[in-house]
């Protein structure tokens, strides 16, 4: 049998992940604020499994396919699951992205943030970076409603970040989410020949757009995790849970 191509979420269901969803809206916000330079990504990945402990959540990461931290910690040129390291200190002028996944009641909230270490306004083309990837991400929640299809939800989030001169990451895409971390359908963050699923009331997906200052080419490090730019370039992470209903899209990690 096909495994079918989207999940339609129960009422019940939904409750349980609005649940998850602001615990690990919640999370995000307290350790994206816990973000400072000095301190190691180590450091900041047990302050995060505490915050995320201490709202009576389960780090949903930790030992998924193997994954040896609480969070995913991407510093610079790290696109996305960068892992906690002692050796790894955080460094005014860096670009931090906090990927927070939470199991809760039995459901799964997961949300991103990129942040700028540093007293003062980040330079110009960080600033780029993390404007336009929020823009793109804002512009894909508006384009996910009832009735367009896939294609039109990742049209929208890729015209915003070319915009901004960004290098859209084509290998890593969102993905459905709810009462498993990684559900169907795939949200790619570029327009695909295909129009993909039509999106329908009861999805919940998770929207993630990857930006890149430079090329969108990637590679993994030996750690066989850790994911980062081609060219050495910074690279941010934005990500919401957006419900689809009948009428507005509802987003499960705002804050």
């Amino acid at each position: 049998m096909l495994r079918k191509p989207y999940i339609i979420h129960t009422p019940e269901e939904i409750a349980r992940i609005r649940v998850a969803a602001a615990a690990a809206a919640h999370a995000r916000e307290q350790i994206a604020s816990a973000v400072e330079a000095g301190m190691s990504t180590k450091e900041l990945d047990m302050i995060a499994g505490a915050i995320i402990r201490d709202l009576g959540g389960v780090p949903t990461f930790l030992g998924y396919c193997g994954y040896p931290g609480n969070i995913c910690i991407s510093v610079n040129d790290e696109v996305v699951h960068g892992i906690g390291r002692p050796d790894r200190i955080i460094l005014k002028g860096d670009v931090v992205s906090v990927d927070v996944g939470v199991t809760l009641g039995g459901a799964v909230g997961d949300t991103a943030k990129t942040v700028y270490v540093g007293d003062d306004e980040p330079p110009g083309d960080v600033q780029r970076l993390l404007e336009g990837t929020r823009l793109s991400l804002e512009a894909g929640i508006k384009a996910a409603k009832a009735g367009n299809c896939m294609q039109d939800l990742s049209r929208a989030v890729e015209k915003v970040a070319v915009a901004h001169g960004l290098g859209v990451v084509r290998e890593y895409v969102g993905h459905g989410c709810g009462i498993h971390l990684h559900e169907p359908p795939e949200v790619p963050n570029f327009a695909t020949r295909s129009r993909g699923v039509k999106l329908l009331p009861g999805m919940v997906l998770c929207i993630e757009p990857m930006m890149n200052l430079g090329t969108h080419r990637i590679y993994v490090e030996d750690d066989q995790w850790t994911v980062r730019t081609g060219d050495g370039k910074k690279s941010a992470h934005f990500e919401h849970m957006v419900l689809i209903t009948e009428d507005q899209t509802e987003v499960l990690t705002k804050w």
